[in-house]
């Protein structure tokens, strides 16, 4: 369910018309000094929520009960772009973001996102908490928002299919896939040959069951989540883009808190993302078996040709151009030469 913001905005007016009637029992559960909302676009059940309850719950106990974190699920207060632009205003103090989708403000950080270039985990981490992490956050911090250290995950991204499984870069040719309306996959899928389609994901179950598109991409966790697995047949192991969560602040609402209280708060949320990393890479295993039970044929195809026909077809000399020589460089000092 989504509340508008003029509903939000209705809502807060009401109460302060009706502070007066009960205002002793108001001021008495509005002790919190700072009590901020913190959106994301993720249900609650998935690990990222589960930990950020334990983070909040820590914080207000760590800080005598001065800064209480209200968490938003499920795009409650408006999708992504919609918070982003609230996170800017301080109508939102804190939000969670892919950096695939932060990159329509800060071009950067989608260069997590590029095809291939992560082969497992430990490059990730190594990439993301070292100094590629480092550069995308100071990109970020230009554009008056605060970012946290510590980057959710989000996972890798798989490929599904009705038709065929996906054993190496010719099976993508003419194949007919759902991507995020985002031009780093549209490139990415275009340049193996296949035709993609920008589709919301609300609308991807219903765009595979009519056989608008044959497959679609994403982690393991959400192709279990929504189902896809009633109108996938494939499910091919492809980890062909990694993506992550940046945890955001509103700059101003952020300085308002004090320094010794900011260090407690920014305790805890690193260490809840690390806590949510260790959990998602578990629960990758167990929903695959889940995935197998319910009928979806999983194979691992090798990755070292994707990259060689991106490599071939100019996808990676197309992105370095638009990143720059030094994102670039930070890049493939994690994980190898892509050009």
């Amino acid at each position: 369910m989504g509340f508008s913001r003029r509903t939000v905005l209705k809502a807060s007016a009401a109460t302060v018309i009706l502070g007066g009637v009960g205002a002793p029992f108001v001021a008495r559960a509005q002790k919190a000094e700072f009590s901020y909302k913190y959106a994301n676009n993720l249900p609650e059940s998935h690990p990222l929520n589960i930990r950020a309850k334990e983070m909040a719950a820590a914080i207000r106990t760590e800080t005598d009960g001065r800064v209480d974190l209200q968490i938003f699920p499920s795009n409650q207060l408006g999708s992504d772009t919609d918070a982003l632009s609230q996170i800017r205003s301080g109508g939102v103090e804190f939000f969670t973001l892919s950096g695939l989708i932060l990159a329509a403000l800060i071009p950067a950080a989608s260069i997590n996102g590029v095809g291939f270039a992560f082969p497992n985990y430990a490059t990730v981490w190594k990439a993301m908490d070292g100094e590629l992490g480092a550069y995308i956050r100071g990109e970020i911090s230009k554009s008056n928002l605060v970012v946290m250290d510590k980057i959710w995950d989000n996972g890798f991204r798989q490929t599904t299919s009705s038709i065929r499984p996906i054993n190496g870069p010719d099976d993508f040719k003419g194949f007919k896939i759902r991507v995020p309306v985002s031009p780093l996959w549209t490139s990415m899928f275009k340049a193996f040959g296949a035709s993609p389609a920008s589709i919301n994901f609300n609308e991807v179950y219903s765009a595979l069951q009519t056989k608008i598109v044959e497959g679609q991409e994403n982690p393991l966790a959400l192709i279990a989540a929504a189902k896809l697995y009633e109108v996938q047949k494939y499910c091919s192991l492809t980890n062909h883009m990694w993506d992550g969560f940046w945890f955001l602040a509103n700059r101003r609402a952020w300085e308002a808190i004090p320094v010794d209280i900011r260090a407690i708060v920014t305790r805890n949320i690193n260490a809840a993302a690390v806590k949510e990393r260790e959990d998602i890479e578990k629960m990758n295993a167990t929903v695959r078996a889940d995935l197998a039970a319910k009928g979806l044929i999983f194979n691992q195809p090798e990755l070292g040709p994707f990259r060689d026909k991106l490599q071939s077809a100019g996808f990676y000399s197309e992105w370095k151009g638009k990143y720059g020589d030094q994102a670039w460089s930070l890049l493939e000092k994690s994980v190898g030469k892509l050009v």
